[in-house]
């Protein structure tokens, strides 16, 4: 790999059309100083210096997506309500299509609110729904996505589930059949709830705790053959042409019907994990739409991850920083 060849690939990412469907929420943050404790309890007093709130859950790898040059288009039900009217504000403001985000009468906004003292991630308040969406609403999802898949405006289709609700199984399955009858590669970012119901996917990307959880069993990640054994189960059982498992520290492991992988994880000075599977998998589908080397996109994925991971708070990839630190560290 030459630090021409990436380039290259870097430049290509401007052609990409990525559609991306799953749960998409609003992140609040609280930012401040901490210091005393409170009197009335041994937690941390935080003195407030700001508020913000940002797009999160989907619609940050769609952020993601937009950061390395490509055209994402982001699918989901968020709540008619005041977040709700936020959210679309910040799409817009993002320069976002909001064509494919349906709001519900009946449903909350997803938001969560990190607080952040001295630069610290110290607390999480979820306000969520998990209840899945009415077969009204996923109709309308079903309808919008087959359209936009028909119509010839996307390269890759992307699943991101938080298991809030947006995704059901009747989704996962009439949107698989209209991607495949155009032949567009499908990738997913599982969480537990439908982990079974995710079947014929080209690009199945769990971290070690989902996947434990989905196929129920306990293993040694240090393993590479019970790595490679779980997963030519699950290639085998749920159709799936590659799996990818993100290994916290530890990197990741890719495994195809010819490879079987472990990229290692770069040293990084760690200061918020948040927001990094959707970077993952936002650069992982763009190497999947550019039919990229399976190693050489999982690499690229892990140094995108382990970037936005030096960031406070979640954060887009930044292009020019990954593609520099992808010649320092891929090219010969």
């Amino acid at each position: 790999m030459t630090k021409k060849d990436l380039q290259k690939i870097f430049d290509s990412f401007s052609k990409v059309r990525v559609l991306i469907i799953g749960d998409a929420m609003v992140d609040a943050y609280i930012w401040g100083n901490v210091n005393r404790m409170s009197p009335e309890a041994p937690v941390p007093i935080v003195t407030v210096q700001k508020k913000e709130i940002r797009l999160g859950g989907a619609a940050n790898v769609a952020l993601n997506v937009q950061a390395m040059g490509a055209s994402p288009i982001l699918c989901s039900v968020i709540g008619d309500d005041m977040y709700g009217r936020e959210f679309v504000k910040l799409m817009e403001k993002q320069k976002l299509s909001t064509q494919a985000i349906f709001k519900a009468q009946n449903r909350a906004t997803t938001v969560k609110t990190r607080v952040i003292g001295n630069n610290h991630h110290l607390l999480r308040v979820d306000e969520e729904q998990e209840a899945e969406v009415t077969k009204q609403e996923t109709q309308l999802m079903i309808e919008k996505i087959s359209f936009l898949i028909k119509s010839g405006a996307v390269d890759v289709v992307v699943f991101e589930d938080y298991d809030k609700g947006v995704i059901t199984p009747d989704l996962i399955l009439k949107v698989v059949v209209e991607a495949s009858k155009k032949k567009i590669p499908v990738a997913v970012d599982p969480k537990k709830k439908n982990f079974h119901f995710y079947k014929n996917i080209t690009l199945f990307k769990p971290n070690l705790k989902e996947l434990k959880e989905g196929i129920k069993a306990e293993f040694n990640i240090a393993e590479k053959e019970i790595l490679s054994k779980v997963a030519d189960e699950l290639r085998t059982r749920q159709g799936m042409e590659n799996i990818l498992i993100t290994l916290s520290e530890k990197g990741m492991f890719i495994a195809t019907k010819k490879v079987k992988h472990i990229v290692p994880a770069h040293v990084r000075n760690v200061a918020d994990v948040s927001g990094a599977g959707d970077t993952v998998i936002g650069v992982a589908s763009l190497g999947l739409a550019l039919k990229l080397d399976p190693i050489l996109m999982v690499e690229l994925a892990n140094i995108a991850g382990g970037l936005v991971c030096e960031k406070v708070g979640v954060v887009p990839i930044d292009k020019e920083l990954l593609l520099q630190e992808s010649i320092t560290l891929l090219t010969k």
